[in-house]
């Protein structure tokens, strides 16, 4: 069998391949930048939302395994921490963005501003300044929960103390709230203001089920990749991957219902200023892409996971998260891009080249931070060793 410190020269091999096809995707990338600069950016902007929302969620579904407790955690636990300590590379990434802003956003170009009385109103909350400021509280809040959480559970893995349990949950109720508001404003800046006479008040809770979702399908995936080594090998059981099966499960139908429930109020209602913004997703050719979200983005998956068989055997469990990975890639897509195309999708190879080469820095830098902590938390390693004393 094989263990992690013997498969750790190949995850450093890995890591540095990530993170060069990174730099090349995003050097070529950056060809667009001089010649087709608005291309670049939204190109960037689509690819940046994706793969912010795995940290995210991993952030959120530690703060849930702290305030509920359950070994459903515990076998994912390092490689969602070690996602949350990948937000200051995701913090320099943003920077680019900041170059863009008029080219991408209606608000922040004055003579549109100049010319639509909506914008004006809207002037005091969406501007380049306030706009800054804003991001700078948002990194602010997830990188000062990711270190606590990430300390915390170091020290507790060190000390065995008993008291750093109560500080992680104490910290993860306050921090669900901070992650709720955070997200919530941070998808109507980045996302919905790209389309700023529309407005929908489940937007943000929308976003967080598909950032939660992302990363359990991200874990599960790479759970899968590390349980075929030691020690994670004997940590994992049949019973931990069904948690985690019914856990994505819950994901998926939370968000099919919430982005129903945004589709038949809007419909129901049917307000000028809101059934736009379902009218080029739909009755356009993106209208094909909505439909394949439906079929695989809930239908798919939901069938899938409802079996036992499937959702205690890793192999099957990760292919359903690959699966899950890709359509919500698409489904960011499918969220962003008809603001900028409303009459039909027109893919260009900027929106390929950029997502990859984020991600591949952001894989490399996973990678990296993968490897500094024990795989195995210790209320796993206490449990099996007690396991293993009564002959379990």
């Amino acid at each position: 069998m094989k263990t992690w410190e013997t498969i750790q020269p190949q995850v450093r091999q890995m890591q540095t391949r990530f993170a060069q096809l990174g730099a090349v995707s995003l050097a070529v990338s950056a060809i667009f930048l001089f010649t087709n600069p608005t291309q670049f950016f939204r190109s960037y902007l689509f690819g940046y939302i994706f793969w912010i929302g795995i940290p995210l969620g991993s952030m959120a579904l530690l703060m849930l395994h702290n305030l509920t407790g359950g070994g459903w955690g515990n076998p994912i636990r390092r490689i969602a921490e070690a996602g949350t300590r990948t937000f200051p590379v995701m913090a320099l990434l943003f920077l680019p963005l900041f170059f863009g802003l008029p080219r991408l956003f209606p608000w922040a170009r004055p003579e549109e501003v100049a010319l639509d009385p909506l914008l004006q109103y809207k002037r005091p909350y969406l501007n380049t300044t306030f706009f800054t400021v804003r991001v700078l509280i948002y990194f602010a809040v997830w990188l000062t929960l990711a270190y606590f959480l990430n300390r915390w559970s170091r020290q507790q893995d060190l000390t065995a103390d008993p008291a750093i349990e109560d500080r992680l949950e104490e910290i993860s109720g306050p921090g669900l709230i901070l992650y709720g508001f955070t997200v919530t404003f941070a998808s109507i800046d980045w996302v919905m203001s790209l389309e700023p006479h529309w407005y929908s008040t489940v937007y943000g809770m929308i976003f967080m089920i598909v950032e939660c979702m992302t990363a359990m399908a991200f874990v599960i995936v790479v759970g899968r990749w590390l349980a075929e080594s030691e020690p994670l090998a004997s940590a994992v059981s049949p019973s931990n991957w069904h948690d985690l099966g019914n856990l994505l499960l819950s994901f998926v139908m939370l968000w099919a219902y919430l982005s129903f429930a945004q589709f038949l109020l809007i419909w129901a209602t049917n307000l000028k200023d809101e059934i736009p913004w379902y009218l080029s997703r739909w009755q356009t050719s993106w209208g094909v892409l909505a439909a394949l979200l439906i079929v695989f983005h809930f239908v798919t998956p939901f069938l899938l996971l409802l079996f036992r068989s499937i959702t205690t055997r890793m192999r099957l469990l990760a292919r359903v998260g690959a699966g899950l990975l890709f359509i919500s890639l698409l489904d960011v897509y499918w969220q962003m891009m008809p603001a900028f195309t409303p009459a039909g999708p027109r893919v260009h190879v900027n929106d390929l080249i950029a997502p990859i080469g984020i991600g591949g820095i952001w894989l490399s830098a996973f990678l990296w931070q993968l490897q500094q902590r024990p795989l195995v938390p210790r209320q796993l390693a206490v449990s099996l060793e007690r396991a293993a004393e009564h002959g379990d």
